[in-house]
């Protein structure tokens, strides 16, 4: 299959675009290479990618329509993943009108390209962040996402918006990808568990926002592409899919999980919660069990493992 991904140099595109490859895959990669965090790890990114096959590249930004539209033309993939995206919670509150405008001005103009190019299947990423605060546990894909905590979570809202209207109106095959904090190798800098890695190693203080209660549900990057290759061919129109664990984990017990891992401990340093970021995150996976067949393998502590071991190969 000839599949499009949008940003194929990032932590998730890299990993989905070298097991795409690996499995016959023809793929094309479009990133912007932003320096949000150093361009020289998504280059790095793409050098590994190389070793699973050849593919092709446009350093594309999202933003510029006339471009995006001849890169998808000429290419004329049959499916498209979009995971490019001005990510993070907390900057989102510092430049709302950068991530306004890469996150959903650049998806419709993605959708546009698409349309145009007869794309069949469009996989949008998108992330557990659209829940917000004030919806019963666990998240369910039928819970409202009207209150988002962060102009991030509420591009992504906005960009499932727009995947439904494009369905409706175009009947291109969507389906939507609720990604709960994803880690792994490739992880970005400013991600927590290879922040905390880093810090740990360096011997400095670690910012734990609040009292160390905060759960999250860390879901480890193999099993989200695993769950995107099978949104390449499960029958919908327009599905969304949780992609977690089901399992919540504890700020605090997070650290202590990298603690031992890298057999150093952690000097903390309490800070005041931060604006945006929500308490907890837990994905009900009854339909994507059910629908998509996804079956999360990697449990949190032999993640962090094999976080670990990526890690300290690459120091």
């Amino acid at each position: 299959m000839r599949i499009l991904v949008t940003g194929g140099a990032g932590f998730i595109g890299s990993h989905l675009c070298e097991f795409w490859l690996r499995r016959g895959h023809q793929i094309a990669i479009i990133d912007n290479l932003d320096p949000f965090y150093d361009p020289a790890l998504k280059r790095a990114n793409l050098e590994e990618i190389r070793s699973a096959g050849c593919f092709e590249f446009s350093e594309t930004d999202l933003r510029d329509a006339s471009r995006l539209r001849q890169v998808v033309t000429e290419f004329r993939p049959e499916a498209v993943a979009h995971l490019a995206a001005r990510a993070g919670v907390r900057p989102s509150l510092l430049e709302p009108e950068l991530y306004v405008a890469t996150n959903v001005l650049g998806t419709v103009n993605l959708f546009e390209a698409c349309h145009a190019a007869g794309v069949r299947r469009f996989i949008f990423g998108s992330s557990s962040s659209v829940y917000g605060r004030y919806n019963r546990l666990p998240f369910s894909e039928g819970d409202s996402i009207a209150k988002p905590l962060s102009v991030y979570a509420a591009t992504k809202a906005a960009g499932e918006a727009l995947a439904f209207a494009y369905w409706h109106l175009h009947q291109t095959s969507v389906v939507v990808l609720r990604i709960f904090t994803v880690f792994g190798p490739r992880q970005r800098p400013d991600l927590a568990i290879r922040k905390f890695a880093s810090l740990i190693e360096e011997g400095k203080e670690l910012p734990i926002f609040g009292d160390g209660s905060i759960q999250r549900d860390y879901t480890y990057v193999d099993d989200v592409v695993a769950a995107f290759d099978r949104a390449l061919e499960v029958p919908c129109g327009f599905e969304i899919f949780n992609l977690g664990n089901s399992r919540t984990i504890r700020l605090d017990y997070m650290v202590e999980t990298l603690e031992k891992a890298l057999g150093k401990k952690a000097l903390r340093r309490h800070c005041p919660p931060q604006p945006g970021d929500m308490d907890i995150t837990y994905a009900d996976l009854t339909k994507s069990r059910k629908v998509l067949g996804y079956n999360p393998q990697v449990p949190f502590e032999e993640g962090v493992q094999r976080f670990v071991q990526w890690f300290r190969r690459r120091a």
